[in-house]
């Protein structure tokens, strides 16, 4: 009886000291999970992976985010509309997406913006509240498209012009061995400078402030 009381009271001791790490298990995914692209380390919050298959640690060749705006909070719960609410009225676009890739020496973007951009697109128009304007002409590359940039490069993006969809803006920055591929609707141009800035509070969440 003494022995059978030993063993019980060691099984119960044991159970009480793995149950609060049984319970963290259970309790969900971790705040953050490193990730590393082209060689860069990036903090992704849990819940802002947009395929399952990538939410895992370690290196991986490319990871799509999205991120609720102007709050940034990162959610992955799906936002379920009805084809008859669609069809009343289009829902509006409320995330910011971000993809984030390997760049593999490929052409960074601000040499795109100083020497391929010039060679398509018009000549830029006059700013309004500090955001340029400079059109791409028809039969090129980038018809249908414009670039937008801000004060000082503040936010620089190429968006594509409203039509039977809304027009989508493509803005782009390097860190590293990664190429940073942040995507808003057009319509968010009118407080461009603070889509300027949550793109890089983002930034500064994923990948910490640069030098």
């Amino acid at each position: 009886m003494i022995g059978a009381t030993l063993a019980f009271g060691a099984i119960a001791l044991i159970g009480y000291l793995l149950w609060p790490t049984w319970q963290s298990a259970r309790a969900g995914d971790p705040d953050r999970i490193p990730v590393s692209v082209g060689g860069t380390l990036f903090n992704v919050d849990s819940h802002a992976f947009r395929r399952k298959v990538q939410k895992h640690s370690g290196p991986q060749e490319r990871v799509d985010l999205s991120y609720l705006y102007p709050s940034l909070q990162a959610t992955d719960v799906p936002r379920h509309v009805s084809v008859e609410a669609f069809e009343e009225a289009p829902q509006p676009i409320d995330r910011i997406f971000l993809s984030i890739s390997a760049h593999h020496d490929v052409m960074s973007p601000e040499t795109r913006l100083r020497t391929i951009y010039p060679r398509y697109s018009d000549q830029v128009m006059a700013p309004q509240d500090g955001l340029a304007t400079r059109p791409f002409r028809d039969a090129t590359p980038y018809s249908n498209e414009d670039l937008f940039i801000g004060d000082e490069s503040a936010l620089v993006a190429r968006c594509t012009r409203d039509g039977k969809t809304p027009g989508m803006c493509l803005s782009e920055r390097r860190i590293n061995g990664a190429d940073l591929s942040f995507r808003f609707p057009r319509a968010w141009l009118a407080q461009w400078r603070d889509v300027g800035e949550a793109m890089d509070t983002l930034t500064t969440q994923l990948a910490g402030p640069r030098g």
